[in-house]
């Protein structure tokens, strides 16, 4: 529905209008009716208005200077001329001033419903597209159904970011909403316009404020003090983001990727005021410092010493909590820890990533500190148990591998068919291979094919290498000769000659 107020000194013509208006099925609701000018201006400062109606002729304020003045305060205001005069010198002002269109009196009902139906079917383009810049950004149902009145375009905006602070309890269900966090801005920004939207991220929200606030605080710095206050007496912790500078709507997405790439960059484990005006700190650790404290605690995992990783760990954690660690930097390093077990366990690694994951995001879902540092420690705990258990079963597959490829000797296997018989990657057979037999799979099974090959030699010196390179599948005599030299030091010819000397 959109508001409207009609500005017209001749009270005949004010209540003809009035009528038509009422008679229209039209989304519009007449809200005021002045005499002149200076009412309707002052109307206009203190009330959401989308249309104005309003004579030229006027006393006090004139209907072009009227319009020239309520576009200060309201930009998006759309006007509509009544007048008797249709000559040059006004038709100029009017389109200087981008008057929607003319309405001469008297005014008709064909007249005015023709201009009235135009300017609503404009409007409802409009606010299509004036919800374009929101786009990416709010939560898309919300986004379907919202509803910016012309007041949100009056003023540039002063932007905020706000998520829910890490390790802290989750507040309940009527708590972190639109509306609950509307009265908190209400105590900090009132009377300011102010608006919320959730965000595409459940734990954020993103809030416009009239840049009018800024005369009431000294800095964003302060108005982000204000509101935080005001959600902590709620219960509520937050951590917060601004935009140093008012901003124009046609720049809100462009501005809120930034400030989000701030607060994803710089949200730390106990919280904090993010303003774009000083410059970002650095990390609690450089990136070679978080590097060489993952490969400490990766090579503690790689040896299997759980007490002292254990130990290390409890006082990394309480390290981490004093030095404010950001959320980015933590994350990281609890995937370098997933990791480094990952990459000691079963083939499931891999396909378990999802399932990784999840885990982290558990742990950092905590509700405090303090459960995150337990969490942790039993999860590292629960992953050492893994390895052993994965020992324990890598070895037993190896001896499975092993005592197949014996069975499969006069056959050609490749990795692949291998690793689809046994329901595991190709790469984790190499690793078990690399693992308890210093060797290659290829290495290996051709090792057992050739002793295979120097046992039919010895024990049935009739046959031809031809026939051993066939039934063992070499598929060619020349390549099972220059294998057979590459793995013993002589030909298969020769190795006979040497099998007849020793029996004589």
């Amino acid at each position: 529905m959109y508001t409207a107020i009609i500005a017209e000194d001749s009270k005949p013509i004010l209540r003809n209008i009035w009528t038509l208006m009422q008679s229209m099925e039209l989304p519009v609701r007449i809200t005021a009716m002045v005499s002149n000018g200076v009412e309707a201006l002052e109307y206009i400062k203190s009330h959401p208005v989308d249309i104005l109606l309003t004579d030229i002729r006027m006393p006090k304020l004139d209907g072009l200077a009227l319009i020239e003045q309520s576009k200060l305060v309201n930009p998006q205001l759309k006007a509509v001329l009544i007048s008797g005069y249709s000559d040059f010198e006004y038709t100029r002002k009017a389109l200087n001033l981008q008057v929607f269109d003319y309405l001469l009196k008297p005014v008709e009902r064909h007249q005015l419903v023709d201009v009235m139906e135009r300017l609503v079917k404009h409007m409802q383009e409009q606010q299509g597209s004036d919800k374009d810049f929101l786009e990416g950004i709010v939560e898309p149902q919300f986004l379907s159904s919202l509803e910016l009145g012309a007041d949100f375009h009056a003023a540039d905006k002063v932007m905020l970011i706000l998520r829910r602070q890490p390790f802290t309890p989750a507040p309940g269900p009527d708590r972190w909403t639109q509306k609950m966090l509307l009265a908190c801005l209400d105590e900090a920004c009132a009377p300011h316009g102010r608006w919320i939207f959730p965000a595409l991220l459940p734990e954020q929200y993103l809030v416009l404020v009239n840049a009018s606030v800024l005369d009431v605080y000294p800095s964003v710095y302060g108005c982000m003090e204000a509101v935080s206050g005001a959600m902590l007496a709620q219960g509520i912790r937050v951590s917060i983001a601004a935009e140093a500078q008012p901003v124009r709507s046609r720049v809100l997405a462009a501005c809120y990727e930034k400030l989000d790439k701030l607060m994803n960059e710089q949200l730390s484990v106990s919280g904090q005021l993010m303003d774009t005006k000083y410059p970002l700190p650095q990390g609690v650790l450089s990136s070679r410092e978080m590097e060489k404290l993952a490969g400490l605690f990766a090579d503690m995992i790689g040896q299997r010493q759980k007490e002292r990783f254990t130990l290390l760990l409890q006082q990394q954690v309480l390290n981490f909590q004093n030095s404010n660690i950001r959320m980015a930097e933590l994350e990281r390093f609890i995937w370098s820890l997933a990791e480094a077990f990952g990459s000691l366990g079963s083939d499931q690694h891999s396909r378990d990533r999802p399932r990784l994951a999840g885990e982290v995001q558990q742990l950092l879902a905590a509700e405090s500190y303090e459960a995150f540092g337990e969490a942790l420690l039993s999860w590292t705990g629960q992953s050492f148990e893994m390895l052993h258990q994965n020992k324990k079963s890598s070895q037993e597959l190896f001896q499975q591998l092993e005592q197949y490829l014996r069975q499969q000797l006069y056959s050609q296997l490749s990795i692949s068919e291998v690793a689809l018989e046994f329901h595991v990657s190709p790469s984790y057979i190499s690793r078990m291979f690399k693992k308890y037999s210093q060797s290659t799979f290829v290495h290996y099974y051709t090792q057992l094919k050739i002793d295979e090959a120097r046992r039919l030699i010895a024990a049935k010196p009739e046959m031809k290498a031809r026939e051993i390179a066939e039934v063992l599948s070499f598929g060619d005599q020349h390549y099972f000769s220059k294998v057979f030299k590459e793995y013993t030091g002589c030909s298969p010819t020769e190795y006979k000659q040497q099998t007849r000397t020793e029996e004589e």
